[in-house]
């Protein structure tokens, strides 16, 4: 297969592949292309880091800043809330106005005697699922009462 790249045209992006019959080549080819990217980055430490969705635990909101708390500890994200959460759609469930979880994350709910329910993951980070939210939270989660 040849591949010829042009760069620096005023032409709009696209790929063109002309081929006898599609193959496994092909459709992978067609999902990397059409596929928006989800790659997160994160800073902290004295380092940046690449941040794949599926290894973030949550996304919080703190002082007027965005913060991806994985394995590598508590990251600075530039990108804003609501950004992330419209990229992020399909893995991440919003719990509050300042939380997207992962779902996959969660480890166990915890309740209160005042009626309000937490989220606790893996890492032993917590934080309060809203009412705003709680309908979503169990219908995602497969809660049926």
């Amino acid at each position: 297969m040849k591949c010829h790249i042009i760069l620096g045209s005023d032409e709009e992006e696209k790929i063109v592949i002309y081929a006898k019959e599609r193959t496994a080549l092909i459709d992978e080819i067609e999902k990397l292309a059409g596929a928006e990217s989800t790659l997160l980055i994160g800073y902290g430490n004295e380092a940046i880091y690449k941040l794949e969705p599926e290894n973030i635990e949550c996304i919080i909101s703190e002082d007027g800043r965005v913060y991806a708390i994985c394995d590598k500890g508590k990251l600075r994200i530039r990108e804003r809330l609501y950004v992330i959460e419209k990229m992020l759609d399909g893995v991440f469930i919003k719990l509050n106005q300042s939380c997207l979880a992962n779902i996959k994350m969660i480890d166990r709910f915890e309740s209160s005697f005042a009626g309000a329910i937490r989220a606790v993951f893996k890492s032993g980070y917590k934080d309060y699922i809203s009412r705003r939210q709680l309908k979503a939270v169990k219908e995602r989660i497969g809660f049926k009462l």
